[in-house]
């Protein structure tokens, strides 16, 4: 994946925002693997992915339909989304 930004979160937690509490970590962790898997890919082909973008977390996000305008981060619901997302970015550096 490529290097992750302030707005690369935004993104994803706006993206998560669309669904469910219960189906928002696993959400946040596909869109972190679908970064990972499009950087591959534009490294290999030269080109985004079709479906996931260039690599970053944002294009990721954005292909969900991340679009509404950011809400604040004393939003509940954000909050909760764009800890989720922190919590899948922290989760892909730890060893397995």
């Amino acid at each position: 994946m490529r290097p992750v930004l302030p707005g690369d979160v935004s993104a994803a937690a706006r993206a998560l925002l669309a669904v469910p509490a219960s189906a928002r970590g696993g959400l946040a962790r596909r869109l972190v693997l679908q970064a990972d898997a499009a950087d591959r890919y534009r490294r290999r082909l030269g080109k985004a992915h079709p479906f996931w973008g260039n690599g970053t977390l944002m294009a990721a996000a954005l292909g969900r339909g991340a679009a509404r305008d950011e809400p604040r981060l004393d939003d509940p619901d954000y909050a909760e989304c764009f800890i989720a997302v922190l919590n899948a970015l922290l989760d892909r550096r730890q060893p397995v």
